[in-house]
Order: structure tokens, then sequence, then C-alpha cells
């Protein structure tokens, strides 16, 4: 199993400036998002990240708007040189792209100012240097995910596994959730195809059930298989942090 975000030496990769360590990628045999939809979205690029040698590098993760100044993304894309999980000050810097699918397109820009981990699983929110007035955010669902239901991946990680960086536009796709546990859900590919999967760099990115301008979020990536893969993949649910998501939003 593969952390989808900054992560392990051997996957360092130089693109576009981008030193990858790991993060999950776009959605790999997932398709591209139209234009105007899921614009809360977020591809967040992290620079300087500290290693414990000294040096450093650059990575991404992925997430969603929940707030008009607040995000929502894997607790591991924030960490200190030994990979340890950090709240507090942001601990590099962290630009977040919202409202469009093509990088190459205006969108909204942030910058992550503070983090806050969650203690049940692997999610993180933080909070943005100034609200994104625009863009309707994620409804933050608070019942049980159901085996069998069907959810939107909405990434832009990598699209495969090989020398991976993280894509330039949106992609989905639908998953089955397929296993139900305490803090997580196993979630496998359905559309396009059975090996639609989080990748590299898709690290938070959401699992949504799609509806009008945004949307209910059940879930985040946190890591799987390599991909692309048709194995249960495994996402941090958000009912059980949502007490504690919504005593900081608001």
């Amino acid at each position: 199993m593969r952390v989808r975000a900054v992560f392990s030496a051997a996957l360092l990769t130089l693109a576009a400036g981008l030193a990858t360590a790991g993060p999950a990628a776009a959605v790999a045999n997932g398709s591209d998002v139209p234009a105007g939809t899921f614009q809360f979205a977020a591809k967040l690029t992290m620079t300087n990240i500290p290693k414990p040698d000294g040096s450093k590098y650059n990575s991404a993760c992925s997430g969603a708007l929940i707030a008009a100044k607040w995000i929502i993304t894997a607790g591991h894309c924030f960490h200190d040189a030994n990979r340890n999980r950090v709240s507090g000050p942001v601990p590099y810097p962290t630009s977040v792209l919202l409202g469009t699918v093509d990088q190459s397109t205006p969108g909204v820009t942030r910058t992550v100012v503070t983090v806050y981990q969650a203690s049940a699983n692997d999610i993180a929110i933080a909070t943005l240097d100034a609200d994104v007035p625009d863009i309707t955010p994620l409804t933050v669902n608070r019942v049980t995910p159901s085996a069998g239901q069907l959810l939107t991946l909405a990434g832009w990680g990598s699209l495969t596994a090989t020398n991976p960086t993280p894509s330039t536009k949106l992609q989905q796709g639908t998953v089955k959730v397929g296993q139900v546990a305490a803090s997580t859900i196993g979630v496998q590919g359905v559309a396009p195809t059975s090996t639609t999967s989080a990748c590299v760099y898709d690290s938070g990115a959401p699992y949504f059930v799609a509806g009008g301008s945004g949307g209910q979020l059940v879930s985040v990536e946190s890591t799987g298989p390599d991909c692309p893969h048709n194995q249960l993949e495994t996402t941090s649910r958000v009912d059980v942090v949502a007490d504690w998501i919504a005593s900081h939003t608001g």
C-alpha cells in the first residue's frame, strides 16, 4: 500500500520543477471533469518540504473546500522531516488552486495558513489566507456510509504510478463502497472502468455524492495499491470527525 502524497524517496521524480516523494496522483483511468463543475476540488502544491538529511523537495496533494476559508485533505500531507503529522502553522509553503478544472485556465489561488489534524483518521483541515466567496463548499456528511454506495472521486493526482506527476487537468471517476470500517471505507472503481482508482498526488481528494453546484463529502483519499488497480482503496470517513470539523469551521 502506498500513501498517496509526498512519501518515499524511491518515487522521487523531477517534472515541471516538482520532485515527488509519493502523494497520491490524479485519478488513474478516470475522465476529464467538465468545465464549471466541481469547483470545490482543490490542488495543493507544497514546496521546500524538509527531509531528515536537511535537503528539501516539492510535492502535491488534492483536497476540497468545506467552508469559505477552510479546506480538507489527508493528514499525512502535512508533516515534519520525519514524516510525523503536524498541526499548527503550515510546515512548508502550500498554495491551493480552486475553481478550475484545467491548470492553464484562471482559477482561485489561496495559501494555507494553519493546519489541524484529526485524531480519528488520516484527515487534516486547514485555514486559508482569505475567504473563497464564489465557490459552493462541499457539505460534510454525518451518516455512516453504506456498502454498495456509489461515490464520485475528483483529484489532481497522477494518471499513473510510473514516473508520477500531478495532473494539469482535474480527473473524476465513480467508485463503490466495498468495506466500511470504524474510521475508514474501502472503495473500488466502477466507471469509467473497474480500475478507475486514486493515484499519486490524490491524497486528500474528495469522495462525494454530487448535487447541484456542490455535493456531500463522504470521505477523503488516504492510501492504496499502485494505480491503476481494481482493489480496495482506503479512504478516511468524514462522518466520524464531523463534530470536530464543525467545532473549527463553525
